[in-house]
């Protein structure tokens, strides 16, 4: 290797250019990793010169067309040092021989993220670069951080590198990029933050193995621990306990090998690199390995003390069955190595079952596996009583009804929805004031309620011919579907990502203002105050953001606040939610939901939840319409929630089919048969042929 330490392949001041930076992900873990580090100077992407990748708050990242002229258009002095590979796998052997072309004099490592790159090309790659004295990591690589630094290559750390890796003394090597951000979230437990945090990569070949990291970590001031987290497949680990054999004096290694499980059983473990080939490459074996080098069994959580003994006659390290037991473990060593803790332990982790109910197995199970539940942590446990405790909606008795129903009847004369003859409904010639009742089962309170949910059927036409339900329509014509067919097809790709972020919307007005004693969603005077109803969720969202980073679990962001298309401007508006509220504003109608997230997008900016006061999308305004209508029936347990859930998907689907039936027979009257097919010289395959 080039590097003599691990700040050698990543530090404060080094200069990144990614390839393929216009791409997906490339160009979403930039941005992120531009607001943490700003350690992005430009990217390049073949066709996509003079673009640029706006990171708001901090300022553009410009991309070029190729390496080179990335390279000539920057002096010397801040030329990168560094390059991510984000290029798809056919492309990754091309842009990293253009790097060692042009960027010899100045580059000194190359992070390859992309997975599935052949074997052949990898070794390629490495002979290479060794040859022209530059590091080379992955591929399949997350990335590497360095959080003293506090610097990051790849995604490493997520969309929150600062909450995930506390400053700190263990080094954390692991096959898997995302176990890197677990451990280093557990180990907070028992005290301890991170030096570095690294992803060495999970395809067959590894360009940059442990055996190679781990010398550069014993020799690393910041460092007084290694955790390693070690899949089957490959004699990577083999090799590093070769070279531990050899040294005197180590520092001690905490060791998790994952995939005993999968031992004969046909089960894939998801990377290229996991594959077992041999014995020696099984889980079990090296398990046995590390224990051998070790010099001590695998570590009992139960048994602390005794370990604690045995490790002070031998303190090389020890190995864990559990994740969990890293903590317990992680406490044994720094204890017994005189290694101090890095800060006070933030939360202690151990399984707290919220609801048990174990049923006949609990008389039949020793009592040492009956699990008692634990105290609900907040935010849940007030959401929790929330729900138990609340009054909204009715369960209706459940019956036959095959040939019956609350909804509809026909006595042979005349046709009826909920007792409303269809024919006087005809005669009054309001569509959307009779899919209402029909939905609802009861007559609208109030006119305006009409057109309003009128507006929001017809914004939900359409968004244009480049939404997912407007392409499935076309599709559906150039195959010579039917219109029913087009119609279904326009249907069949609306969900809970396109459309139905509705229901999450109706879901959260309700937990906000179930309890609130709102009964009148349109009487300003007698609703509650919404600036502390909405400093109140912006903290608990806050706060629940927090959680979840923290156990490394993804969290639900706020529904319908943002649109991919209306989101260039400080402050952000969906001009169909704009319509809405204007017909509200000059008609002297209040609806409470709407005035609640208008404030909320703001409230989460003030609060720095969000760099920009987000739009309110129509399916925002859709769903605060539908709520405004159906919350006096909820308040008296005319309908269920379940209904008033689902309303918006509803109206969304019912306005969008329609528009997709246009687009079906614009597309058949205009359209060229197939015309939706992906041209075959823009196909790529990206496995190995295997004839």
């Amino acid at each position: 290797m080039r590097a003599k330490s691990l700040s050698d392949l990543l530090k404060k001041g080094d200069r990144i250019a990614v390839s393929n930076i216009t791409g997906r992900e490339a160009s979403k873990v930039s941005i992120v990793s531009q607001r943490y580090c700003k350690n992005i100077t430009a990217g390049w992407a073949l066709g996509k010169e003079g673009q640029t990748i706006e990171v708001p708050g901090i300022g553009a990242i410009p991309v070029f067309g190729q390496f080179n002229e990335l390279m000539a258009a920057f002096p010397t002095t801040k030329k990168p040092n560094k390059i991510i590979v984000y290029s798809p796998p056919d492309a990754v052997y091309g842009d990293v021989k253009e790097v060692l072309e042009h960027g010899k004099e100045s580059v000194e490592t190359i992070f390859i993220i992309t997975e599935h790159v052949s074997i052949e090309v990898t070794a390629k790659l490495k002979s290479l670069a060794d040859t022209s004295g530059i590091d080379i990591m992955g591929c399949n690589t997350l990335g590497f951080i360095n959080a003293h630094d506090r610097v990051r290559t790849g995604a490493v750390g997520g969309d929150a590198p600062d909450e995930t890796f506390q400053k700190g003394s263990v080094c954390i090597m692991s096959n898997s990029g995302n176990m890197v951000n677990t451990i280093a979230t557990y180990i907070k437990a028992a005290g301890m933050g991170v030096s570095y945090g690294i992803s060495t990569g999970k395809d067959s070949l590894i360009l940059t193995p442990v055996k190679e990291l781990i010398p550069l970590a014993m020799k690393d001031p910041r460092t007084s621990m290694i955790i390693l987290y070690v899949e089957p497949g490959g004699s990577y680990e083999e090799e590093a306990v070769t070279y531990l054999k050899s040294i005197k004096k180590t520092k001690p290694v905490l060791v998790y090998v994952s995939g005993q499980f999968a031992e004969g059983r046909n089960i894939s473990l998801g990377h290229a690199g996991a594959v077992v080939e041999g014995r020696n490459s099984m889980a079990t074996t090296k398990m046995k390995m590390f224990d051998d080098y070790f010099g001590i069994p695998v570590f009992d959580p139960e048994r602390p003390k005794i370990f604690k003994d045995l490790l002070s006659e031998n303190k090389r390290g020890i190995r864990v069955n559990a994740l969990h037991d890293l903590v317990t473990a992680a406490r044994s060593l720094t204890e017994v190595c005189g290694i101090e803790t890095d800060f006070t332990p933030v939360t202690r982790v151990e399984l707290k079952p919220w609801f048990i109910n174990f049923g006949d197995f609990e008389r039949k199970l020793p009592s040492s596996m009956i699990l008692q539940p634990g105290i609900i942590s907040e935010p849940y446990g007030t959401l929790v009583e929330r729900y138990v405790k609340s009054g909204f909606g009715r369960v209706p008795s459940r019956q036959p009804m095959r040939n019956s129903s609350h909804a509809s009847s026909n006595d042979g004369a005349t046709p009826r929805i909920y007792g409303y003859s269809v024919m006087s409904l005809m005669r009054k010639g309001s569509f959307a004031e009779s899919v209402l009742l029909y939905w609802l089962g009861q007559p609208l309170k109030h006119e305006f309620e009409a057109k309003l949910f009128e507006m929001g059927l017809i914004a939900a036409l359409t968004n244009g011919p480049g939404t997912i339900s407007s392409q499935a329509s076309k599709l559906s014509a150039s195959a010579g579907n039917p219109p029913n067919t087009a119609m279904i097809a326009t249907l069949a790709a609306i969900g809970n990502v396109h459309g139905g972020n509705g229901q999450e919307s109706a879901k959260m007005l309700i937990e906000v203002f179930g309890q609130s004693g709102l009964t009148d969603p349109y009487n300003q005077s007698k609703t509650p105050d919404l600036n502390i109803i909405v400093a109140e969720y912006v903290k608990k969202f806050k706060k629940k953001k927090a959680l979840a980073k923290d156990a490394g679990l993804d969290y639900k962001k706020v529904p319908c606040l943002g649109h991919p298309v209306f989101n260039k401007e400080p402050v952000n508006y969906d001009p169909r939610e704009r319509v809405i509220a204007t017909y509200l504003e000059e008609n002297k109608i209040y609806n409470v939901f709407l005035d609640f997230y208008q404030r909320l997008t703001r409230g989460m900016t003030v609060a720095g939840v969000t760099n920009k006061v987000h739009a309110v999308n129509v399916d925002a305004a859709l769903t605060c319409i539908l709520m405004g209508i159906a919350w006096p029936f909820l308040v008296n347990k005319k309908i269920t929630v379940e209904r008033a859930v689902d309303l918006p998907f509803l109206a969304f689907a019912l306005g969008r089919v329609a528009g997709g039936a246009g687009e079906y027979l614009d597309h058949r009257e205009s359209g060229t048969d197939m015309d939706m097919r992906v041209p075959v010289g823009e196909c790529m395959y990206l496995g190995r042929i295997q004839d």
